[in-house]
């Protein structure tokens, strides 16, 4: 598989406006989750129907949550490392971050160079990341089997650095208030997935799915994929472990993520492709509901305007 710090295509790609829908958990106890999800997190609680409800920023569901019984935490599976909700800007993430702060609740914020984030679980081990774009910042790209940044005067980063809060909080206007809920444009920029092999992952997300491969990084056992030449819609790691099974049926954690297709023909183009691939799947109420190799569950679907 060739490796490009720049989207390698196939004669199939994946609809440029492709973006990434609501994420579907299971959790252990709901109503827990819904306080560390509105308090905390900021989100507005769009609906409930018994064991589940959905939450985000007042339009589509961003987060779908459905309890279950006598669940666990598992490691060494397959799985959600991370959901990554992405906020129009500087100032709004602080007001996210700052409102973390106020309430000591566990954080890492960390500097990416091109784009500013925090890093934090929620209360049963649920990866989050929150960020914004910060491309005057600086760049980065995929080399030599590394995943690399640099700065607007050219100068390297690993990627990782910790973040400058106080220059993010001096973003704040002086009548921000914390306990309001996160801006309306707020979205779900992407998805970071446990697998147990990276190169078969791309191999589905690009090959089947039609996602471009924005870079596979050997030395951090991790690629990422993407639509329309953003920088990932889709990060892949073995962090779990190479060859990680998945989750039992009694865990906590990741149901299905979505794929948002922008129009009828993106969206049919993909499942023919699926088709033809042989892949089982399944219509749901959510969407075409299918797996990955990992067994991860993909739905694909129309995005709602």
């Amino acid at each position: 598989m060739n490796q490009s710090q720049t989207a390698n295509q196939t004669e199939f790609s994946i609809a440029p406006k492709t973006l990434m829908g609501a994420i579907s958990l299971t959790v252990a106890n709901l109503e827990n989750q819904l306080i560390f999800y509105q308090q905390a997190m900021g989100f507005k609680l769009h609906w409930r129907e018994g064991n589940k409800v959905g939450l985000g920023a007042g339009g589509a569901d961003l987060l779908l949550l459905t309890e279950e019984s006598n669940l666990k935490k598992y490691r060494g599976v397959t799985g959600l490392y991370h959901v990554a909700y992405v906020f129009p800007s500087k100032r709004e993430l602080a007001i996210a971050m700052a409102r973390l702060f106020a309430i000591k609740y566990p954080n890492s914020p960390t500097d990416h160079i091109m784009t500013k984030t925090t890093y934090l679980d929620d209360l049963e081990g649920n990866g989050i990341e929150l960020y914004c774009e910060s491309p005057e910042d600086g760049t980065w790209k995929f080399a030599n089997g590394k995943y690399e940044s640099y700065r607007k005067d050219g100068s390297w980063s690993n990627g990782r650095e910790g973040l400058d809060v106080d220059e993010l909080f001096g973003h704040l206007k002086e009548d921000d208030k914390l306990d309001v809920s996160i801006p309306p444009d707020t979205r779900i920029g992407h998805v970071h997935l446990h697998v147990r092999n990276v190169e078969e992952a791309v191999d589905f997300y690009h090959g089947i799915l039609g996602f471009d491969i924005m870079g596979i990084a050997k030395e951090f056992q991790m690629g990422f994929v993407s639509a329309g030449g953003y920088h990932h819609h889709l990060g892949l790691n073995t962090w779990q472990g190479a060859g990680a099974p998945p989750p039992p049926a009694d865990a906590i954690g990741l149901r299905y993520f979505t794929i948002d297709l922008p129009d009828q023909k993106a969206y049919d183009e993909v499942v023919a492709r699926v088709d033809a691939a042989g892949l089982p799947s399944n219509q749901t109420e959510a969407g075409l509901l299918l797996h990955d190799p990992s067994q991860n569950g993909v739905v694909l679907r129309v995005h709602s305007k």
